[in-house]
């Protein structure tokens, strides 16, 4: 664990400059112009002075989910945040996916996100399977479908720490 003063260098040399992140929307119902998600988090990404990366609309499909993260891991994004996909029904695939993929898991993401969401929805937050880490020098976010979860995630776990974590992965 850094010291607070690490944390401070650490943020200060970080700067305050946009970071360009990808949104990724996965599901079998949604589109473009149904994408509450989608359209919500563009519009925080925008809000908070970040710059987009990239908006994808993909089915809960091995080869979709992968191809969408090479891809984008292979753009401009930074960071990329995927919504959809992170329950245990059978369709749900994103997390397995992503959990092979990730190179630096970020397992304190996951924990904060359940802890969060217990508040919101009782013993249910045991179900998601919201993950972060890292691959390819992106940033990968995996947040559950849900609005609420949406929005959560957000505001209270990616959107203070996402000039630092970009940062960091820069090297």
């Amino acid at each position: 664990m850094s010291s607070p003063s690490s944390e401070r260098h650490h943020r200060a040399a970080a700067g305050r400059g946009p970071v360009p992140i990808a949104v990724v929307t996965v599901s079998d119902s949604r589109t473009a112009e149904t994408d509450t998600n989608g359209a919500w988090l563009r519009e925080a990404i925008a809000a908070a002075g970040h710059v987009d990366g990239g908006y994808r609309v993909i089915r809960d499909e091995t080869g979709e989910v992968t191809a969408a993260l090479d891809d984008l891991a292979s753009s401009d994004a930074r960071v990329i945040v995927f919504n959809g996909g992170t329950g245990i029904a059978p369709r749900d695939t994103t997390y397995d996916v992503l959990a092979r993929m990730i190179e630096k898991p970020l397992p304190g993401f996951g924990e904060l996100f359940r802890m969060l969401s217990w508040e919101q929805v009782g013993a249910a937050a045991m179900l998601s399977r919201a993950t972060a880490g890292v691959y390819r020098g992106r940033v990968v976010f995996s947040l559950p479908g849900s609005p609420a979860a949406v929005r959560l995630a957000w505001e209270k776990l990616i959107a203070p720490e996402i000039e630092h974590v970009a940062w960091l992965v820069e090297g």
